[in-house]
């Protein structure tokens, strides 16, 4: 039988154990997965755009949350160890960025929640069942972006009216390539110019690119949506100068880069909402019940002193229709 001594001499020593049990339960706090398919660098601003939802919906990484990032360095084939090892740690909430990202996510499981940011369809690439209700592991946030690529056409249209070919730069491996480029190439033939594509997969194929855009004799450039080009976009927005090509970009991220103008989805409004969906996710929400967000406010920047060296006078009635002119 236990005397009362060892009795008292075991409480205490649980009772000097119970401190350490509770700090270690309290130091296991959620984790949120981030997935994307590129570098890190330059996408600081979308991460505080996320962070951001996340603290609308009362999450602070470092406090009651944490973020772990997997980044596939422009290398997607290793989507889905990144994927498979957040699945593993396990991840709370998986938060993908881009189609690759979301279609890696949805493959490495079918339980864990998935939030995702994307300019795709959903349905189509069988993330969700349908746009209101998507009825699996995963929702988020869907935007328009090769959609407009015949807008951004004549935007640049009414900018270089004079212009009778331009140059179409585009990422083969993109899910959206095909749309984008028939989208453009139908608007080029209402207003009687002609296109030319030319395929980029990397900052090496995107020097090429331009060197082929000279040899063509290009007038202008429209840049097509892709999570490599936006990595690039200082390459890019440093060869349309060198190359005395005006531009027209998908994010207002080119254009104060430098870039000549821009016309897109506000991308930091993308996160914010993405981390607000996580953030109701680890609340107890099902993504099954979370319709998908489909923005719909598109903004038109233009940059005034990219016109001025490129020597353009940009229309007032264009002026006029921008969301904003970086002087």
């Amino acid at each position: 039988m236990m005397q009362r001594r060892d009795f008292i001499s075991l409480l205490g020593a649980s009772a000097a154990a119970w401190p350490l049990a509770a700090g270690a339960q309290q130091r296991a706090i959620p984790v949120v997965g981030f997935l994307r398919d590129s570098p890190a660098e330059g996408f600081g601003h979308f991460v505080s755009a996320l962070r951001k939802g996340l603290s609308e919906a009362g999450f602070v990484d470092g406090q009651n949350i944490a973020i772990e990032f997997g980044w596939s360095d422009g290398h997607s084939e290793r989507l889905p160890a990144l994927a498979a090892g957040l699945v593993r740690r396990p991840a709370s909430v998986i938060v993908a960025s881009a189609i690759g990202a979301a279609v890696a996510a949805k493959a490495a499981t079918s339980t864990l929640p998935i939030v995702f940011a994307i300019a795709n369809d959903p349905v189509a690439f069988g993330l969700v069942s349908s746009l209101i209700r998507p009825g699996g592991n995963a929702t988020g946030v869907s935007y328009l972006t090769s959609e407009l690529g015949g807008k951004r056409l004549g935007l640049l249209h009414e900018l270089l009216p004079s212009v009778s070919l331009v140059a179409v730069l585009v990422n083969p491996n993109n899910p959206n390539a095909d749309l984008f480029v028939g989208d453009v190439q139908a608007a080029a033939a209402m207003v009687g110019v002609r296109s030319h594509v030319v395929n980029a997969t990397s900052e090496s194929e995107i020097e090429r690119a331009f060197a082929a855009f000279r040899q063509q004799r290009a007038g202008a450039l429209l840049v097509a949506n892709d999570p490599v080009f936006n990595t690039q976009r200082l390459q890019i927005v440093s060869l349309a100068a060198r190359h005395a090509l005006p531009a027209i970009y998908t994010t207002r991220e080119f254009a104060d880069a430098g870039g000549l103008i821009s016309y897109g989805t506000n991308l930091p409004e993308v996160y914010r909402w993405v981390g607000i969906y996580a953030g109701q996710v680890l609340k107890g929400a099902k993504p099954a019940d979370l319709p998908i967000h489909l923005p719909t406010a598109f903004e038109l920047v233009i940059n005034l002193k990219a016109a001025k060296a490129f020597g353009l006078d940009v229309p007032l009635t264009l002026s006029a229709l921008a969301d904003e002119v970086i002087e």
